[in-house]
Formats: C-alpha cells, structure tokens, sequence
C-alpha cells in the first residue's frame, strides 16, 4: 500500500531571504519563512495542494518555536483533501534533526519528505509516494536547467548522486566542484531534496554528526543509512524541472509559472 504521509521541513533559516527582505512588512518574508512568501498564494499552498493531487492525505510543517504564524495561518484553514499537522524543532540544528521532529507523525510509516522552498510537479511526487518504500527522486542537470527557474551556477553547487545500474543510491556528493562533476557517469543527476523515506531514517538521523557545515543534514542521515543499516533507496530519475524560491529574485519567475493554478488543499 502506498505511503499517505508527506513532511515538509519548513522551518529552514532563509537567510538570504532575510537579508533580502530586511525591513519590509511581509512577516513571513522578513522571517525568512520561504515557504509563506506570497506568489499569488502563500507557496506551501502550492506545494501541499500538488501532495493532495499525487494522493498524499496528511502533511506534516516541521516549523521552529518562533513561527506561530504558519500554524495560526494553516490552523484556522479548512481543508478539503489533506488533514494538516505540525511537528516543532526546538533549535535550528540542520534538516536531519527537523525530520527528527516529525518522527512521532511518521508512526513507524514511509513518508514523503520534502523541502519547504521547492515545488516539484505532481507525477514526481506520484511515483516516490507510490515506491511505498526507501526512495529518491533526481534530476537530470540540464533538463533541470532547463525546465527551472534556477540557474547553471546554482546547480553547480548542488548535491548530485551515484548509482548502481540497477537504480540503487550509492552515494550522495555534497556541493561537488568541477572536478567532482566532470568525474561522474554522464549525464549527472542532481538531488533536490525529495526523498520517500523508511522508518530506519529516524535512527539515522540520531546517529548522524555534524557536517562540515556544522548541520545535521539529511544528506548524511541518507548515506548512513545505506552505509551503516544496509538500507536500499531505489533511484528515480526525472528530466524535467522544480521550481525553487531560495531568493527574493526567484518570485517573479515562480509567480508567473505558478500562473493560473488554484491550490485546493
């Protein structure tokens, strides 16, 4: 049976976005809430109606203690097809210990886990919650270019991964450099952060040191699960686009691709 269960790790620092919108009235915006900017709707309005269209029933928002407003806002909101939960991480240590957060709402179940500031379309988050087990989309790096708002550069600097011919993750490399990407099978998939993930992620998680960004990252958490506890996450590739709200320059291009879609949560 497929998973019905999607956490969308929400709290991210947003730092960019903060500087960005310093001063300004928006509070999400100057929180550097990326997902409540204002693209027409709020944009995890977006994101959680595309989870209710690939079939997802319950989304749970990791949000940080100071980001009341997010539950007041989806708090108050009457939903027709998703049933909206919250989980809170106590300090910002890193997207592991957000999904930590959440572990109580997983259950001991697969859940579809996904970034705030990311809106990936309906037939990827199909086919990761129907796996039913451990998984991860990625994306073919020029497609990606090419059907993103994001530019070369950025990838350039995003995680990409090695797999096996059979579809098995192997290895995730981190911010990979010139060299890293040239030495890898073409053409190179990138990851975006969107995983179907096992209920061994949340041992993981807790297992996991820092890295050399000083997070606890769900990276890490993901190779250690492979590594340490034989876990198999089954590769998805993709040769299309997600649109991406990491900074204030990215709202009108996402605005306008959102253009005309009405999210029904």
């Amino acid at each position: 049976m497929s998973t019905t269960k999607a956490v969308i790790l929400a709290r991210g620092l947003g730092t960019r976005m903060r500087r960005a919108f310093a001063g300004d009235r928006d509070q999400f915006a100057e929180a550097g809430l990326k997902g409540m900017i204002d693209v027409g709707r709020p944009f995890l309005d977006y994101v959680i109606s595309a989870l209710a269209d690939a079939g997802i029933l319950d989304v749970c928002l990791v949000i940080g203690p100071e980001h009341a407003a997010v539950h007041e806002y989806y708090g108050a909101m009457t939903t027709r097809r998703v049933r909206i939960n919250f989980a809170t991480q106590a300090e910002p240590l890193g997207t592991a210990d957000a999904l930590l957060a959440a572990e109580s709402f997983a259950a001991g179940n697969h859940v579809l886990v996904l970034n705030s500031d990311n809106y990936y379309k309906v037939h990827t988050l199909r086919a990761l919650r129907e796996l039913n087990g451990p998984g991860a989309a990625v994306f073919e790096r020029d497609a990606l270019i090419r059907g993103s708002n994001i530019s070369a550069d950025r990838i350039a600097s995003y995680a990409v991964v090695e797999f096996s011919a059979d579809g098995v993750l192997e290895r995730i490399v981190e911010k990979p450099g010139t060299d890293a990407i040239a030495a890898l099978p073409d053409p190179a998939y990138v990851s975006m952060n969107s995983w179907s993930m096992p209920p061994e992620i949340f041992d993981a998680c807790r297992a996991i040191t820092p890295s050399p960004r000083g997070e606890l990252e769900i990276q890490s958490a993901v190779q250690y699960a492979i590594d340490t506890l034989g876990v198999r996450f089954h590769v998805l590739t993709f040769h299309d686009g997600v649109l991406d709200l990491t900074q204030r320059s990215d709202i009108p291009a996402v605005t306008a691709a959102l253009e005309g879609f009405t999210p029904v949560l």
